[in-house]
């Protein structure tokens, strides 16, 4: 299998199920933002050196794969069978932000990101996720998405805001709470 197709030089790519749509169809965007969050979470894992995270990512990045290819297809068109994402999915981010936040100092105030280049990335990453989450919204109101699509990317967000906590205090890094100017 060839890596270039040159299907796509004219500006328009394939769905799975056929449909030739727009590189900047909000399908694209939504599977492409999708697949951008699932980059960083591979450079999380791998300036990470706690093997019970590295499998909690990993966990994360098969999720990631699995709704991509559920925004990749036709919902009208596509007959291929595709891995799902499961409320048990959703369960498991929330089991892993409880475990994390019994380690945590409640917390008091917004903290600005960054401390360390994991923390930093893992930041990156939770806006992604935000991103994700608000383009397959939009792609929601006018297409069918899954809704347990948007529910995990959510959760993800979720997860991805108290890993940055927890990686802070891993790490021995500094948060620093945002203080708003009073002038």
């Amino acid at each position: 299998m060839k890596i270039y197709t040159k299907k796509g030089d004219s500006g328009y790519t394939s769905l799975i199920g056929g449909t030739r749509v727009a590189k900047h169809h909000l399908r694209i965007e939504s599977y492409g933002t999708v697949d951008e969050l699932n980059s960083y979470m591979g450079l999380i894992r791998d300036h990470n050196e706690n093997p019970e995270l590295k499998e909690v990512i990993l966990e994360v990045q098969d999720r990631l794969f699995t709704i991509g290819s559920q925004l990749a297809a036709d919902p009208e068109k596509s007959k291929m069978k595709l891995p799902e994402v499961y409320e048990s999915d959703v369960k498991f981010l929330e089991d892993q932000i409880d475990k994390m936040d019994e380690e945590l100092e409640p917390m008091r105030s917004f903290v600005l990101p960054g401390g360390h280049p994991v923390i930093s990335s893992t930041h990156i990453a939770r806006c992604v996720c935000r991103r994700a989450e608000r383009i397959t919204v939009h792609l929601a109101e006018n297409e069918t998405v899954d809704e347990i699509i948007m529910r995990y990317l959510n959760r993800l967000s979720d997860f991805l805001f108290t890993l940055s906590r927890k990686l802070s205090k891993d790490l021995n890094a500094e948060e620093i709470p945002w203080k708003p100017r009073t002038d």
